[in-house]
């Protein structure tokens, strides 16, 4: 079962900040959005906002689930609204197999929208806009007795590209001065945008990857797996790991081949823009007719103000204060489409992100 984090603590955290909640149809405040550190931050609702009705559905990955489900609780009790939003865990491309459907208001997404995705959703008369809210580093584990303390990118492709199969079964096969143990293999399902990028960054081509691991769309389950397993070796987001860091052991990286040394997965490393390549960006997606209904138009608003708190509490890295005005702006634009050409970009920083403009 997927366990949730208590977000009863959050949404008290959240309700002890400084931002204006701003009802549709009404002038936006011109408060900064949230900093990182939310201690002293109040989230402050108006009355109006109390006679909101409807849905918003929410699905896609488990990854930005921490965020989005911690931004919906504390919508919730800010608003003593009668919005029901519910968020699922069905992974990036389940989510985006729904969404542009136009099953979904909202999806969750811990990549950009693909090309066939793109595609079904032109096919559907499905238009969106993309608002990136985080940073994330997948983070590579191993058990706690492990003495290994940090791994090279070209080690961790000898083990998850696809000719590995059936052939890299031991760690010493991998590396002659590790243990001649065999290796345990645990890791994001495929329909998981964290399989998507972890992929792309370490086998060069997204999905590319041997099949024989064990594989799960719920990071808890890798989490298990990893702790309860003395020879294994998994990856999953960095908000999983840093919530059980007394059960598994996070790998430095070294990207052997831009010449660095082991880095650690911090979020400080991660802003500093030296976690690489397995840094990303965290999304969600908003389909731009449910963007029109009032419930959803405040929810969106809401979430991009105090995100910085939800991304916090979730273990993730918080954007820039100036970063979350960007998005502000383009979702009140409206502006839709991808700034991505149907393919994650290993090592981009926000400000590339943000300035290229959807299409």
């Amino acid at each position: 079962m997927f366990s949730r984090p208590d977000f009863s603590r959050l949404t008290q955290i959240a309700l002890a900040t400084v931002i204006t909640v701003v009802a549709p149809g009404l002038p936006a405040r011109s408060a900064p959005p949230a900093k990182s550190d939310s201690s002293k931050a109040q989230i402050v609702s108006g009355d109006n906002l109390k006679s909101l009705k409807g849905a918003i559905e929410i699905d896609g990955s488990s990854t930005v689930y921490l965020v989005s489900e911690a931004a919906a609780e504390a919508f919730k009790d800010a608003t003593k609204s009668g919005v029901n939003i519910t968020v699922g865990i069905a992974g990036t491309g389940g989510g985006f197999n729904r969404f542009c459907k136009g099953e979904l208001d909202i999806a969750d997404a811990s990549r950009p929208i693909s090309k066939k995705e793109i595609d079904a959703a032109k096919a559907n008369k499905v238009e969106y806009i993309e608002l990136p809210i985080a940073f994330d580093a997948i983070t590579v584990a191993v058990h706690k007795s492990n003495k290994l303390n940090s791994i090279k990118v070209s080690e961790l492709k000898k083990m998850w590209e696809p000719a590995a199969q059936g052939k890299i079964t031991k760690w010493n096969q991998v590396n002659p001065a590790w243990p001649n143990e065999k290796l345990k293999l645990f890791g994001a399902g495929t329909d998981s945008g964290t399989f998507d990028y972890f992929t792309e960054a370490i086998n060069g081509k997204s999905k590319s990857s041997r099949t024989d691991y064990s594989p799960s769309e719920d990071d808890n389950t890798i989490v298990q797996g990893v702790s309860g397993t003395k020879t294994a070796l998994g990856f999953l987001p960095f908000g999983y790991y840093e919530q059980n860091k007394d059960k598994i052991k996070g790998l430095a990286i070294e990207w052997d081949e831009k010449k660095t040394g082991p880095v650690e997965p911090t979020m400080a490393n991660v802003l500093a823009a030296k976690y690489n390549p397995l840094t990303r960006p965290l999304f969600i997606y908003v389909n731009r007719k449910s963007a029109d209904r009032p419930e959803v138009k405040a929810f969106v608003e809401f979430y991009i103000k105090n995100a910085a708190i939800f991304v916090s509490k979730a273990h993730y890295a918080a954007l820039p204060e100036t970063a979350y005005g960007r998005i502000m702006e383009r979702f009140t634009k409206l502006q839709i489409g991808t700034g991505y050409n149907g393919q994650s970009e290993i090592g981009m920083a926000i400000d590339e992100i943000l300035n290229r403009e959807p299409k």
